[in-house]
């Protein structure tokens, strides 16, 4: 039994290691200028793996002490632990799914269209009072102002690969017709009317493009690359930790049987 004990002790250790790559996943969105603004996905992430982590230590306190009521108690939470983190990984993958940059007329970089992503995405931007929030926070960032100091000319500038969030929210669409001047200000545009976000952008750096929905498009291209990412890590720490679970439940069910074989031989002896 003590083996045994050692045995799932082991496992539940290595169970509360996949905690990490899932907390470290929540602080590294947190970290991200997009995510840092719109605060959706760290906090659950980061608290599901503290959560797993505080299941593993349980399970590894149980089998380490031979206490049998935390093992049970690390079985059940560890499997609702484990359908959370599933369901999470597939809500992911489903808000993200829809959504791609489109090519501009003589331009490297792309531009994003709001339509283009999932609603329940769009609901989380469309708010006058979120977005008022999430925009000066982009605002205070220095994703636009750095551009200005890396590049120069239009030419050089026309054909970079700009992020999602530098190409909705720091510049006014190509199809407006804007004259380069840097990358954060442009003037005379050929036809203001082409669409509302001609209107909205502003040569005054606090203002440019922020309240344009080619910002918001870009912010959500940028969630949907970085979640995507953090997704794949989630991803592959559920597999391991469904292995882990299987073994460990495998380890504790051959524990209870061996010691309920004892006790019976034991009685069969006397």
């Amino acid at each position: 039994m003590a083996l045994s004990n050692n045995i799932i002790g082991g496992i539940n250790f290595v169970a509360m290691l996949l905690s990490i790559p899932i907390i470290a996943a929540g602080i590294w969105l947190s970290s991200q200028t997009d995510n840092s603004c719109m605060k959706i996905l760290q906090w659950p992430v980061i608290t599901l793996g503290i959560l797993v982590l505080v299941v593993g230590l349980t399970g590894f306190v149980g089998a380490f002490w031979r206490i049998p009521w935390l093992l049970i108690f690390y079985l059940i939470a560890m499997l609702f632990m484990i359908i959370l983190l599933a369901s999470l990984v597939v809500f992911i993958y489903v808000v993200t799914n829809n959504g791609s940059g489109h090519t501009a007329t003589n331009r490297a970089y792309l531009e994003y269209h709001l339509e283009d992503y999932s609603g329940w995405l769009r609901r989380r931007v469309q708010s006058s009072y979120k977005w008022n929030q999430i925009k000066v926070c982009l605002s205070s960032t220095t994703t636009c102002s750095e551009l200005n100091q890396t590049y120069r000319s239009a030419q050089d500038f026309f054909i970079t690969s700009l992020t999602p969030l530098e190409s909705g929210c720091c510049k006014p669409p190509t199809k407006c017709g804007y004259t380069f001047v840097n990358p954060t200000y442009w003037i005379s545009p050929i036809d203001i009317g082409a669409d509302l976000d001609c209107m909205l952008w502003s040569n005054e750096q606090a203002v440019l493009c922020y309240s344009c929905s080619s910002c918001k498009a870009g912010l959500l291209a940028n969630l949907k690359r970085e979640w995507r990412k953090a997704d794949i890590i989630l991803l592959l720490t559920l597999v391991a930790l469904i292995v882990v679970y299987v073994l460990g439940f495998m380890a504790f069910r051959n524990a209870k049987t061996d010691e309920l074989f004892r006790k019976y031989q034991q009685g069969y002896t006397t």
